[in-house]
């Protein structure tokens, strides 16, 4: 039996790359991840492992140091990741989509300034769009950048900061009304600033605090922080793309890669639990023979790997989408959500088969457990996917009567 969630038409550097990545984890992940999650302590060592294999710089352009690959190839490297350890994939993805957005949307000297640093790990890079009163509604958006000469000053709380504490540059989406007339719609009004700052916690940079880490049920090791403006002052040169105006749709073309990383997360979180589920079911003995030759534990382990194998050919397929240069919204939102949603699945059956001791922290199925709730959430909640995927298939399906 070949193992599941397998990808067709991969080309040797990109078989190489994933047997690489796989190994890594095999090597240095797994076996450290559990004791470091209960520490909920930052994987130094680890990182510095990533920076060695290049992966920060994995979609960053060869001609800024980087290894230029697909979002696929990065997709599938943050699955092998996730499998190890969700958190680890977290470290790398919001370095991602920052680095992302530059190569995208920024001036070529931001581009010059930001992506060989970046393609290195030296600068690591967060995001910011959510704030502690705002939801889902991105239009609520309060936070500001007002000109001030050749400056922008900014003021406001943001909140849900992956690698706050850790990164070095942060894109923040800000309101900024300077050449947008009253009654224009929010998100025509939104800009996005590359902020700059020292890694680390407190006031980071003079009229930019990081309060500290956010004490998460899951998801540790990676720091999550608040970030709050009081007067931060950045160069106009800082605008993102620099132009004002466009940050909402610059926020949400990083966002819509995002949520495929998030669905590969999905996928990587649903593999491990699969993996632990059918090992232990074959060691557990109940009744005189190991529980997999039970015939209920053998329908949770066909439901388990269709789930995963169903999850895995969505992701690549808005992978795929996406790096055709295609939009890719329905696929990405599809995907996240299936993803999300199985991998929870998966992950509770996998308890299940663990029966009491899935319940001790000896075992990883328990750190698995407090996971994969953030996937549901993260990068939107399953029922903004299903707003999206709802409107993207009336656009596609429109009545012609």
């Amino acid at each position: 039996m070949t193992r599941l969630a397998q990808t067709a038409g991969l080309n040797d550097v990109q078989q190489e790359i994933l047997s690489t990545v796989r190994d890594f984890v095999d090597k240095e992940i797994i076996p450290v991840a559990t004791q470091l999650e209960h520490r909920d302590e930052y994987p130094i060592e680890i990182v510095e492992g990533l920076k060695e294999l290049g992966l920060f710089g994995l979609m960053i352009p060869e001609e800024y140091g980087g290894l230029g690959e697909s979002l696929l190839t990065y997709a599938l490297c943050v699955e092998e990741i996730a499998r190890g350890w969700m958190s680890v994939s977290g470290i790398i993805n919001t370095h991602f989509i920052v680095a992302y957005m530059l190569k995208q949307h920024g001036t070529q000297e931001q581009k010059d300034t930001f992506l060989p640093r970046m393609a290195l790990g030296e600068v690591r890079g967060a995001f910011s769009m959510s704030e502690p009163a705002l939801g889902s509604d991105v239009s609520a958006i309060s936070s500001k950048g007002v000109r001030d000469g050749d400056e922008y000053v900014l003021n406001g709380q943001k909140m849900w900061l992956t690698n706050g504490g850790t990164s070095s540059l942060v894109a923040v989406l800000c309101r900024s009304d300077e050449g947008h007339p009253e009654g224009t719609p929010p998100h025509k009004s939104m800009t996005t600033f590359l902020v700059e700052k020292e890694p680390g916690f407190g006031e980071v940079r003079p009229g930019l605090t990081i309060p500290g880490k956010i004490d998460k049920m899951g998801y540790k090791g990676v720091d999550t922080t608040e970030l709050i403006m009081d007067g931060l002052r950045i160069p106009a040169n800082r605008v993102l793309g620099g132009t004002t105006g466009r940050g909402f749709y610059q926020m949400m073309d990083g966002v819509e890669v995002g949520r495929v990383n998030v669905a590969a997360r999905g996928c990587g979180v649903a593999q491990r639990a699969f993996e632990l589920g059918v090992s232990y079911a074959q060691q557990r003995h109940t009744f005189g023979k190991p529980i997999a030759q039970h015939q209920a534990i053998q329908f949770k382990l066909a439901e388990m790997a269709t789930k995963v194998e169903a999850a895995h050919a969505m992701m690549v397929n808005a992978a795929r989408k996406k790096d055709s240069g295609e939009r890719n919204d329905l696929e990405a939102g599809m995907a996240k959500y299936l993803a999300s949603e199985y991998c929870k699945e998966v992950v509770e059956d996998a308890f299940r088969i663990h029966g009491g001791y899935g319940f001790s922290k000896e075992y990883e199925i328990e750190r698995l457990y407090r996971e994969a709730p953030m996937l549901l959430i993260g990068e939107g909640t399953a029922e903004i996917q299903k707003m999206i995927i709802g409107r993207r298939l009336l656009e596609e399906y429109r009545f012609q009567g």
